[in-house]
């Protein structure tokens, strides 16, 4: 375990504040605080706007201030079933929101509810990424930015299957050369936070919705390329923690040198209240400049 990492929770609901840290100074500050808020899906229903507004300032009132969110996509409820007008009331809903009650930065990832891939509109502009991304303001589906010593790797997770048809979780070719190439150029001393929608790696699939002796693992439920990306993270120990959401159930992995960690979600159970053991909640961590963290999933 990371000698900052530390958790007492129960089915994702935090009882306690992360443990305290021994042996350090107290003038040993965290540079950064951070909350990742993950699978919103709003819409103007179970009075998620009010809902969502009390997260927002639950997460603008914690002490020491949070520095900055990590949005972890499915921004809106669902882009593939709703007509266009819905969805653009949705984001409009959004961007309302954000504009009156959040005065913190917020850096995006894409979740899947987040694109249209309705085969109908193939070839027009609200096909595939471009809506969303405009609505957000992003250049690129996957980027990276650093921010008080420490590197954050946004990913792209969410790609079509072979027979385009529906979603799996991967980078593909050219977003992996380009993170290998982002890892290799980064400052070895320098630690890496990677965000991705899907998570990477999860066991989640052992509790949600399976049937026992014939556990299955579906490729929208955790990255198709998982070993491929964990060997290239093995060669650089500077990655320390990767964040994800869709999966709605608050989980803590430790795999090697890594922490992997999916923030339950937002919305819960789509706002109809729990999914499973997780309550609707969010991330909050702070970053150390060592490399090393605490984190800990507040229901606010």
């Amino acid at each position: 375990m990371q000698r900052r990492s530390a958790l007492k929770n129960i089915g994702g609901l935090l009882l306690a504040p992360a443990l305290s840290r021994l042996g350090f100074s107290k003038d040993d500050k965290p540079v950064l605080r951070i909350a990742h808020l993950t699978d919103v899906h709003l819409k103007d229903q179970f009075d998620a706007p009010a809902r969502f507004t009390r997260c927002l300032h639950h997460v603008q009132q914690q002490s020491p201030g949070v520095d900055m969110i990590l949005n972890g996509g499915d921004i809106v409820f669902d882009m593939n079933k709703e007509n266009i007008t819905t969805i653009d009331k949705q984001w409009k809903l959004w961007h309302d929101v954000i504009r009156s009650e959040c005065s913190l930065p917020v850096n995006y990832c894409l979740g899947n509810h987040d694109i249209w891939w309705n085969e109908n509109d193939k070839g027009q502009a609200i096909y595939g990424k471009a809506y969303a991304m405009d609505k957000i303001g992003l250049q690129k589906a996957w980027y990276s930015f650093t921010k008080n010593g420490w590197k954050f790797i946004i990913l792209d997770s969410v790609h079509l299957d072979i027979d385009n048809t529906w979603y799996i979780g991967k980078l593909g070719d050219e977003q992996f050369a380009w993170l290998e190439n982002e890892l290799k150029s980064t400052d070895p001393n320098m630690p890496v936070l990677v965000m991705s929608h899907i998570p990477i790696l999860t066991a989640t699939n052992l509790v949600d919705d399976n049937i026992v002796n014939k556990w299955v693992m579906l490729g929208g439920d955790m990255h198709t390329d998982t070993a491929k990306i964990i060997a290239l993270f093995y060669k650089y120990p500077n990655v320390k923690l990767c964040l994800s959401g869709h999966i709605h159930l608050r989980e803590k992995l430790i795999y090697d040198h890594i922490t992997f960690i999916c923030n339950g979600a937002v919305s819960g159970a789509w706002w109809e209240g729990n999914k499973r053991e997780t309550a609707p909640g969010y991330g909050l961590i702070d970053l150390y400049a060592d490399g090393s963290f605490e984190e800990q999933y507040l229901n606010y």
